[in-house]
Order: structure tokens, then sequence, then C-alpha cells
């Protein structure tokens, strides 16, 4: 294996790592904060990846989309478990869309981070070392994997982070249809997904997943 496949191979793992644990801590963490001791009770916030391991979505996925030669990977992380019902009597429904897009904004801040790095840093093509090369490569990856998992989590279908945060923002303006349409759509939402994904729809669906990762970097 030559050392470019090695640092797109090792620096695509830990990004993806990243972005999708970091995600699930965030949820964990916030409603830790509201008083919901759940997570950290079961050890879920803790940085330890092999706790948030999901054999289909931290492993099986990403790699079946890797090496399929997907335009981007995706995945996800065992879910932190979390007891909304604690977080609403602590903070009321606005605390529960607090921790319903935390995750997110995990994302978005990161993917941020890394493009205000890579602004001062050369072209990947033009690094100096292994390691340089390698820091570029990481950087690049986080940037599209956070921007992937962040906006993909903001479509408000479910069970995606948007659908729950969307629901709580109902309950608080009052938008009983609306709470209602999401109940009788939860059981749906799989496949809803799957047809924006697998179908032709995914390129509308992507699009403003492409656009932001494209003004960022």
């Amino acid at each position: 294996m030559d050392e470019l496949k090695l640092i797109e191979i090792t620096a695509t793992i830990l990004a993806l790592m990243i972005a999708i644990i970091g995600h699930e801590i965030m949820h964990g963490y916030v409603a830790y904060r509201y008083g919901d001791n759940t997570a950290k009770n079961q050890g879920r916030l803790s940085i330890n990846p092999i706790v948030h391991v999901d054999l289909v979505g931290t492993i099986i996925v990403p790699a079946v989309l890797f090496f399929s030669g997907a335009p981007f990977m995706f995945g996800w992380a065992k879910p932190v478990p979390i007891y909304i019902p604690t977080v609403i009597r602590n903070g009321g429904y606005k605390a529960a869309i607090h921790v319903s897009l935390a995750g997110i904004a995990y994302n978005f801040a990161l993917a941020l981070v890394c493009a205000m790095l890579l602004s001062f840093l050369p072209d990947l093509r033009q690094a100096d070392s292994f390691m340089e090369a390698f820091v570029i490569f990481l950087l690049i990856q986080s940037l599209v994997y956070n921007v992937v998992l962040g906006l993909f989590n903001l479509y408000p279908i479910p069970p995606l982070d948007g659908s729950h945060a969307l629901t709580y923002l109902g309950l608080i303006m009052g938008w009983t249809a609306l709470v209602r349409l999401y109940e009788s759509m939860e059981r749906y939402g799989m496949v809803i997904l799957i047809v924006f994904i697998a179908t032709p729809l995914s390129h509308y669906f992507f699009l403003p997943i492409r656009y932001v990762i494209g003004w960022l970097y």
C-alpha cells in the first residue's frame, strides 16, 4: 500500500469517527447539562470510541461506501441514551430543542474550524511531508463529513434530529397539526429517507450539502 493510500484511509476513518462520535456525545452532554444523567451513568460521554461504535453504522456502511467509490461517506455511532422527560422538566421544550440540535451544532462548528485551518495550509499536492499531507487531508475529510452529517441531520424527516427539533418547536408554538403529522410519519421515516437517498431525488437531497462544502472549501 503506497503512502497516499495509507493517508487517505487513515484520515478518512479518523475524520468520520470524530464527526459521528462527537455528534452523539454532544447530544448526551447537553442533556446532562439539563439534568439528564442517563448518558453519563452509562459511560457514553466518554471520548473512547469503543463505547460508541455501532457495527453497521460505524463500520459496515462506511466501509461499503469507501470501497465502492461513493462520492462521500456517511455513517452513525450508537445513539446516546437520553431521557427527554427529564430534560423537558428541567428546561422545557426549548431544552429539548437544544438537545436535538446539539450534535448538528458540533458538526457545523467543527467544519468551520477545519475550513479556517485549511486557509492557512497549502494545497494537498504541495505538501512538503507525509505528516503535512496527512493533516491537510484529515482537515479536508473532517470538513466534508461534518457538513454531510450536520446538514443531513438537519432535514426535518423522522428520525433525524431536525424532525425532533421541529416537533418540540411545534409543541411550543401550539402547532398541533404539525406535531400529529410527525407522530404519524415516525414509522415511515426510514422509508422516506431511502426514497430520497436511493432514487434520482438524491441529486436534490444532497445539493445543499455540495453547495456548503464548496462554499467552505
